[in-house]
């Protein structure tokens, strides 16, 4: 889980980039930048834990590299990187990644197909939870619930802040990260909660001088570190499910966004705004 949720973090072309940098008005690349400001300290502490925690050994057999097959992993890290629409990007990493199967090994097209619509129908559960969270998020923010929270938050900045400057803007930071963080302990769907709570991000981020990059890196980390610490996330009943454990036991093991909780908070608060 741990090294997952790094991933999603450092990924330029995962659901919860897209969203936080299109509510919010901002590149990737630039979001992916403020995002390693925060995942790579708490990164490097989790190995340290982890490496300290760890007893015996493995043994891990060498295995043959074909550059070959290497091509569409490649591809799809350099467009990402490049700017490219991400829809192209992923369309092009599976026309690649089959096309070097049918060409380095037994693999067909005829495979290549059936692989596709057995994906389809393996993420029919998710689509389904997807739509029926979405439309719960999107009733809790026409029924007022976040505009609420919202005025709470916005009513915190105005007591422990300036009008202006630098705590003002680190005051709805944490603003953000706290309705962020409530949502998706709520609908436990971390894409879905960006989504909900964009427009508020981006009306706190513009009323007190915060970037459109920091807020959007804001956004993703926090509901990061949130789905992996609800035992009803997604994450935590995959996990739970395959080793045959509980979901608690399951999430008190996902060090990385305990720490990256504590390193985030740290950030925001002791960042010099630029």
């Amino acid at each position: 889980m741990s090294g997952a949720l790094f991933g999603d973090n450092l990924s330029i072309i995962s659901d919860t980039t897209i969203a936080a940098t299109r509510t919010q008005g901002c590149e990737m690349k630039d979001k992916f930048r403020e995002n390693l400001v925060f995942s790579i300290p708490a990164s490097i502490i989790t190995l340290v834990l982890f490496a300290l925690a760890g007893q015996g050994q493995a043994d891990i057999v060498a295995q043959d590299i074909d550059l070959l097959k290497v091509v569409p992993y490649l591809t799809i890290l350099v467009l990402a990187v490049a700017g490219l629409n991400v829809f192209v990007v992923l369309s092009l990493g599976i026309v690649l990644a089959g096309a070097t199967g049918v060409f380095t090994s037994e693999y067909t097209v005829i495979q290549m197909g059936n692989d596709i619509y057995t994906g389809f129908t393996n993420m029919q559960e998710i689509f389904i939870l997807s739509m029926l969270v979405g439309g719960l998020a999107a009733l809790m923010q026409q029924q007022g619930g976040l505009t609420f929270v919202s005025q709470i938050i916005e009513k915190l900045i105005r007591r422990f802040s300036k009008a202006s400057g630098e705590a003002s803007s680190r005051a709805a930071e944490l603003g953000m990260a706290t309705i962020v963080a409530a949502t998706n302990t709520c609908v436990a769907n971390n894409t879905v909660s960006i989504v909900v709570t964009g427009d508020i991000a981006k009306e706190l981020a513009e009323k007190h001088g915060v970037t459109p990059k920091r807020a959007a890196s804001i956004l993703d980390i926090f509901s990061c570190i949130i789905q992996g610490l609800i035992p009803h996330g997604a994450q935590a009943l995959l996990i739970a499910s395959v080793f045959t454990i509980s979901p608690l036991t399951a999430i008190s093991n996902a060090w990385y966004c305990m720490v990256l909780a504590v390193t985030a908070v740290a950030i925001v608060i002791l960042r010099k705004r630029t």
